[in-house]
């Protein structure tokens, strides 16, 4: 069976940033360059002695691979082997401290956007989508709900919330959470049918949005943050505004809020 990912790193300030990844994928397969193991007592990750032949022997055998080195080597050394958007694997770029992702190859159908905002979420940073569909999406929606919600009230409440500020699911580009959310199955499971990509946040960045929300004493008692989903909404975008602020529906809250609006 194929592991699904792979994280090829090159120097040692990216094996530092790797390892940080592997820890949120913990199932991906991670490829060193020989000159960095050396001297490691621990066995990092697989070495390899060429980026170049390496690529060549595994761009079929992933479903992503996540480079974390300059852009120009990545794109030498995937150019040869490059096929077509329904056949080649989403490829996603990290530079080697970690601070920008990628998606550099089969954006849509290969899922580099989706891959390059999980990797994104991950190391708390910044992913860089370039899509023109994508481009044209600034709707973000936040979410909160309770630990047993099902995929269904998530998508219902989801849908209700466009309804009511009346935007269309196709000008959605994430559904924003906190870590302890996304790892819901049930969640999981609803940005994946709804065909939304998962932004994930910490406590301790949801604690970090100075923009005004509404804080509730419960959440704050039981989570230590003021709010889940109007925050994450806030944080997931750049010059961001709430244009439907907390909704409860069915024991899941919704907030939705949109890019690039002038207060």
């Amino acid at each position: 069976m194929e592991t699904p990912l792979a994280i090829i790193t090159l120097t040692k300030e990216g094996l530092q940033v790797a390892e940080r990844l592997k820890d949120g994928l913990p199932q991906a397969d991670l490829y060193v360059a020989e000159g960095v193991l050396q001297g490691r007592g621990d066995p990092a990750g697989r070495p390899y002695a060429s980026i170049g032949k390496l690529v060549g022997e595994i761009f079929h055998k992933y479903d992503g691979l996540i480079f974390i080195m300059a852009l120009g080597i990545v794109i030498r050394a995937v150019a040869p082997h490059i096929k077509d958007k329904h056949s080649d694997p989403a490829v996603v770029v990290v530079d080697d401290v970690g601070r920008f992702v990628i998606s550099a190859l089969s954006g849509h159908e290969g899922g580099a956007n989706a891959l390059a905002i999980k990797v994104a979420s991950i190391l708390h940073t910044e992913a860089v989508i370039t899509t023109g569909t994508e481009a044209r999406k600034d709707i973000i929606i936040g979410l909160g709900c309770k630990a047993t919600a099902s995929a269904g009230e998530i998508k219902g409440a989801v849908m209700e919330g466009l309804k009511i500020s009346g935007q269309p699911l196709e000008r959605v580009r994430l559904l924003a959470t906190i870590k302890e959310r996304a790892e819901l199955p049930e969640v999981v499971k609803a940005a994946q049918e709804l065909g939304i990509p998962l932004r994930v946040f910490s406590r301790e960045e949801i604690a970090t949005c100075a923009k005004e929300y509404t804080r509730s004493k419960f959440v704050e008692e039981k989570m230590g943050i003021g709010g889940v989903c109007e925050p994450a909404a806030l944080l997931a975008g750049r010059k961001t505004r709430l244009i439907l602020k907390k909704q409860k529906l069915s024991g899941v809250t919704i907030a939705i809020a949109q890019e690039n609006l002038m207060w």
